[in-house]
């Protein structure tokens, strides 16, 4: 969450695509963490799909434009969880974002665990 919110904060510091990309693909991985942490049991590949489904909707309800949705997205909170207007580059942005993390579960995570647990 932290890497998330500095790439929007210290934007003018960082490479324009670092700046214009990570925030949303670093938000879909925390989304795909929370899924795996909440449902320890779910298999990857449906914690990926559960995460996919949950970012996308998230997305799509940006079009949806009433005032009161529209004031929790004026807030700061709101904002960070809500977003504020559909894009579709964000699609694919959330996509990769938890594609990444998945691997990183995949192939990093799960021999670290395995190695904890043969020392």
């Amino acid at each position: 969450m932290a890497a998330g919110l500095a790439s929007r904060t210290y934007g003018a510091v960082l490479p324009y695509w670092v700046y214009e990309h990570f925030g949303d693909a670093l938000w879909a991985g925390m989304i795909y963490f929370g899924v795996r942490m909440v449902f320890i049991h779910l298999s990857r590949a449906r914690a990926v799909w559960i995460s996919v489904m949950f970012s996308w909707g998230v997305e799509f309800s940006q079009m949806i434009q009433v005032p009161w949705l529209n004031e929790l997205r004026s807030t700061l909170w709101g904002a960070l969880i809500l977003g504020r207007g559909f894009l579709v580059i964000d699609l694919i942005r959330y996509l990769i974002g938890i594609l990444c993390v998945y691997l990183i579960d995949r192939f990093i995570l799960t021999r670290l665990m395995r190695y904890r647990i043969n020392s």
